[in-house]
C-alpha cells in the first residue's frame, strides 16, 4: 500500500467503514451587515440577511466523512428537545450505514450560534450544558458500540468536551476498539490524557498540547521541533499513546510516532487563503481517519489530512471536503519545478497509472550550454514528462574538485527548471542516480556521453523492461570549455 500515490488512496475512501463516536451539536451562522454603531451601548448593530444551520462538532467530521465518500456509521448523544430531532434528521440525510443517538432526560442538545458580517465572526453564542449518563443509557450506548466496532474498519473519537468521554465511557469504548484489533482516533479537548490511555494515535492542536504536556512552545524557535517531538514521546509514555499528530495551525502540522521510534515529521500548511477556521479540525480527522482506514503508510496519511485542512479553511462556516477537491489541492502541490525525491514517486506513479511515459536524464549542469538545452529537448521527446536528477554542491566536489561547482545548486536548479523541455528537477547527493532510479524506475532514461557497457544507470533502466537511449553529444559544448575560455 506504501507504493501507491495520493490519488489511488482517495479512490479507496469509498471503500473504508468508520465508526464515529462523539459529542454531536448543531453550528448556526446568522449572516448580516453592519453599518451603524448601537446608541444604546458601543457595539455594532447587525441587521440580518440569511441564516444557515448544520451539522457541528462530530457531525461536522461525520458530514466530512460522508463528503469523502466513506461508508460511516455514527453514535452519540442528545437531547429530548426539538434541536435532537433536528440532529437526527440530518444525520438521516447524510445516508449514514448506522445512526445511534441516545435520548438523555433533562439534557439540552448544544448549539452553537454565530453572528458573522463582512466575513467577520463578531459574536458566537452557545446553549448547552454538562451531559450526564445514567449507569442504564451507558450500558444500552456500550452494546451499541461493541455491535458497530464489528463492523468497521476504525474508529474516531470526536471529544468536544460536553461530558459524552468520561472516565467510564471512554475507557470501555478504547478497550472494545483494541479487543476487535480496529485503530482508534482521538481528537481530544481535556488536557489529562488518562482516559485515552492505549489509543492509536491522539490529535490535539497546539494549545492543546500545551495544556496537556503544561508547557508553552514558540513554533518561531529553531528548536521547536525538538522540543515538541520530546515533550510528545514524554506523553505518549505517560499514557501509553502509539503515536501524535500535532496540528499547527499556520505552521502546518507535526507527528511524532512514538511506538516505532522513528523520527518526528513536520510539513509545512497547505492553506494559502484563510477565510475561516471552524471546523478545520473535523476535516482533518475525518480525512486522517479516512486515509488510515485504507491502510497507507502515515506520512501519506498525514499529507492528504494536511491538504485537506488547506481547502477547507478557505471556505466560510462549517464546511467539508470532497474527494475532487482534495486531489485538486494536491495536484496543484508541484505543478513543477524542485521536488523531492518523495514527492516525485508519487508524481511518476500517477503519470504511469495514467499511461504516460516516464523519462530521466541528469547530471551537473553547471553552467548551461547548447549541448545540455539539446539533450534535454531529445530526452523530453523520448517521454511524456521528463525528470532530472541534479547533483548537489557536495556530490560535484566530490566529482570535480573544490573548485566547483560555478553556480550554487538552487541557482542550478532554478535555470534547469525554466527550461520548457524539463518538467521537475530532484536534487540528490549520491556520486551516482542509481538509489534515485531504484525509487522512480523511470520508462526511459537517456543521456550522452555514455557507451552502454559503462553506463551502469542505463543498464539497470533496461533490467526492468525500461528503455536506455544514448544521445548525441554536441561537439564543442562543455562547461569545463567554457571555464577554460574565460580563464585565458
Amino acid at each position: 500500500m506504501s507504493s501507491f500515490n495520493l490519488s489511488a488512496i482517495i479512490d479507496q475512501f469509498s471503500s473504508c467503514h468508520i465508526l464515529c463516536i462523539g459529542d454531536v451539536m448543531l453550528d448556526q451562522f446568522v449572516y448580516g451587515k453592519v453599518s451603524r454603531i448601537s446608541p444604546e451601548a458601543p457595539v455594532p448593530v447587525i441587521r440580518e440577511r440569511t441564516e444557515k444551520m448544520t451539522l457541528g462538532g462530530a457531525g461536522n467530521v461525520v458530514a466530512n466523512l460522508r463528503s469523502l465518500s466513506c461508508r460511516t456509521s455514527f453514535l452519540g448523544a442528545v437531547g429530548q428537545d426539538e434541536n435532537a430531532q433536528k440532529v437526527r434528521d440530518y444525520l438521516n440525510g447524510l445516508g449514514l450505514e448506522n445512526v445511534y443517538l441516545q435520548n438523555i432526560a433533562d439534557y439540552i442538545t448544544t448549539i452553537k450560534t454565530r453572528y458573522v458580517a463582512g466575513g467577520h465572526h463578531l459574536l458566537r453564542v452557545d446553549r448547552e450544558m454538562p451531559l450526564q449518563i445514567a449507569d442504564e443509557e451507558l450500558s444500552e450506548m456500550l452494546e451499541q458500540v461493541e455491535n458497530l466496532v464489528q463492523k468497521v474498519d476504525l474508529v474516531l473519537l470526536s471529544d468536544y468536551g460536553k461530558g459524552l468521554f468520561d472516565e467510564r465511557f471512554t475507557p470501555a469504548v478504547v478497550k472494545l476498539c483494541r479487543q476487535y484489533g480496529k485503530p482508534v482516533i482521538v481528537d481530544p479537548k481535556r488536557f489529562d490524557y488518562t482516559i485515552y490511555r492505549g489509543v492509536t494515535l491522539v490529535k490535539p492542536n497546539l494549545k492543546e498540547f500545551s495544556g496537556a504536556v503544561g508547557r508553552t512552545f514558540d513554533a518561531k524557535s529553531p528548536d521547536f521541533a525538538a522540543e515538541l517531538s520530546a515533550a510528545g514521546r514524554a506523553l505518549c509514555g505517560k499514557y501509553e499513546v502509539e503515536n501524535l499528530l500535532v496540528t499547527l495551525s499556520e505552521h502546518g502540522m507535526i507527528y511524532i510516532p512514538s511506538a516505532s521510534g522513528k523520527n518526528h515529521r513536520w510539513i509545512p500548511t497547505e492553506a494559502r487563503d484563510v477565510y475561516d477556521v471552524v471546523g478545520a479540525g473535523d476535516t482533518t480527522l475525518a480525512t486522517l481517519g479516512a486515509a488510515m482506514a485504507t491502510g497507507a503508510d502515515f506520512d501519506k496519511c498525514m499529507r492528504i489530512a494536511n491538504a485537506a485542512a488547506g481547502v477547507v479553511v478557505s471556505k466560510f462556516g462549517t464546511a467539508c471536503v470532497t474527494c475532487r477537491e482534495l486531489k485538486e489541492k494536491l495536484s496543484l502541490r508541484k505543478e513543477a519545478g524542485v521536488v523531492t525525491l518523495e514527492e516525485a514517486v508519487e508524481i511518476a506513479e500517477s503519470l504511469k497509472a495514467q499511461g504516460k511515459l516516464v523519462g530521466f536524464t541528469n547530471g551537473c549542469f553547471d553552467i548551461l550550454h547548447p549541448g545540455h538545452i539539446q539533450s534535454f529537448a531529445r530526452a523530453r521527446a523520448l517521454c511524456d514528462t521528463l525528470f532530472v536528477g541534479l547533483n548537489s554542491d557536495e556530490s560535484i566536489r566530490r566529482l570535480k574538485g573544490p573548485t566547483r561547482p560555478i553556480n550554487n545548486q538552487a541557482d542550478r536548479a532554478t535555470m534547469v527548471t525554466a527550461l520548457a523541455s524539463v518538467d521537475y528537477v530532484i536534487v540528490f547527493d549520491e556520486d551516482s542516480p542509481l538509489p534515485l532510479l531504484e525509487k522512480l524506475r523511470p520508462d526511459v532514461i537517456a543521456k550522452e556521453g555514455y557507451a552502454m557497457d559503462n553506463w551502469r544507470s542505463g543498464r539497470f533502466v533496461e533490467s526492468y523492461g525500461g528503455q536506455a537511449v544514448i544521445l548525441p553529444r554536441v561537439e564543442g559544448c562543455s562547461t569545463t570549455g567554457i571555464i577554460e575560455k574565460l580563464g585565458k
